[in-house]
């Protein structure tokens, strides 16, 4: 087996996508040796992986800094990307790939491909490219139907599809898929080695030891839900509640209108914003926190957060919109209406009441090990390539 990764991402960054990149590329390392390549944008912090040899596209000054979610200098990377995904095809051309693994929109490349010199491919489907697409730019709603058959028309030809959550599952399912298979993220706290530091959450809050503290990590584009977490904890504090509220993540110009939105529903001497962290940190931030939060308004994949959330063994609460539901319940979580007065309400019911934090938290703990570590992650990749 010579295997080829298709990963059209900045690699590697600290954030959802090519965290997972990173997590399939190490699992197939360790399976197929010598035999796996890594093509992704020029992009990233440069990071070895063993047995895997990684590709990088040319990428000029212009396109750098690439964003979440799809833009015009992602489509030009990805051309970019296509061109150098050939040019390998070429240079191999008297020992072949065996098969693609086709990331994302990487999978038009393997489409086409297929197409032309029958090379298989495996689909790793992260979200819906077609409602991506009309998401950040209605004005393509009109052409909906070409779109949604051009990705089926990708998920009907790969030799299988990969989908990193339910909905996504059922979606491709519908759409013809030969073969499905369901990978979930899984929980980063034991994916990234602890760091030795401590780091008191509070103190770099500014706040006294026992005041409770509600938590977010994570980046902050709107799909996030960021303004709904500050009204819905404005509604908390209105309410009584003496929490503090701290926010992990995010580009410094996200985080400079968000603090003007504090500013202006007057609770910015409750907010902190502490700008991006290292994975490292993740377990320390997580294991301060009273209740940690997960306010997504949209999208149907399940924000990778979640499940290292849940493994903390702390009290979650999340809108109850299928992004989290297809994971969360009720037994592990407060789930309810994205709405600022029904989650600061719900954010002021667990705050108040300790005995349901910790029930919460435990049962949270328990259902991430048994179903979202890394162990049951490599099992679950292995088996599909069996």
């Amino acid at each position: 087996m010579k295997l080829l990764i298709l990963a059209p991402e900045p690699f590697f960054r600290e954030r959802g996508t090519p965290i997972a990149v990173r997590l399939v590329a190490e699992t197939l390392g360790l399976r197929y040796k010598n035999d796996v390549e890594l093509l992704c944008y020029g992009e990233g912090e440069r990071v070895e992986i063993s047995n895997v040899l990684i590709r990088r596209t040319w990428t000029p000054a212009f396109l750098n800094n690439i964003h979440p979610g799809i833009s015009i200098k992602k489509i030009i990377l990805d051309l970019l990307m296509f061109f150098n995904f050939l040019r390998l095809l070429f240079k191999h051309r008297q020992n072949q790939y065996t098969l693609i693994h086709a990331v994302e929109e990487s999978v038009f490349f393997a489409l086409i491909v297929k197409v032309f010199f029958g090379l298989p491919y495996i689909y790793d489907m992260d979200s819906r490219l077609s409602t991506q697409l009309m998401c950040r730019w209605p004005w393509l709603k009109p052409f909906g139907t070409i779109l949604t058959l051009m990705e089926s028309l990708a998920i009907r030809n790969s030799l299988a599809t990969i989908a990193v959550c339910k909905t996504l599952f059922d979606e491709a399912q519908s759409m013809g898929a030969k073969e499905i298979f369901l990978l979930s993220d899984v929980s980063l706290l034991e994916t990234e080695g602890a760091t030795r530091e401590h780091i008191s959450l509070k103190e770099r809050c500014g706040i006294v030891r026992d005041t409770p503290l509600v938590l977010y990590v994570g980046n902050l584009e709107p799909y996030q839900g960021i303004s709904l977490l500050l009204e819905a904890f404005k509604s908390c504090v209105d309410r009584g509640a003496s929490a503090h509220l701290a926010i992990i993540g995010g580009r410094k110009d996200h985080i400079k209108e968000y603090e003007n939105k504090c500013i202006e529903i007057g609770i910015k001497q409750y907010v902190h914003f502490l700008g991006p962290k290292p994975l490292s940190s993740l377990g320390a931030f997580l294991s301060q926190a009273d209740v940690l939060v997960s306010p997504r308004t949209s999208g149907n994949n399940t924000p990778m957060k979640i499940y290292s959330y849940l493994h903390a063994g702390k009290a979650l609460v999340a809108t109850s919109l299928e992004t989290h539901t297809q994971v969360l319940n009720s037994e592990i979580s407060k789930l309810v209406e994205a709405t600022p007065d029904a989650f600061g309400q719900a954010l002021f019911e667990v705050l108040s009441d300790a005995k349901l934090r910790s029930s919460l938290g435990e049962k949270a703990r328990i259902f991430a090990e048994a179903h979202y570590t890394l162990p049951v992650f490599k099992k679950s990749l292995n088996s599909i390539y069996e």
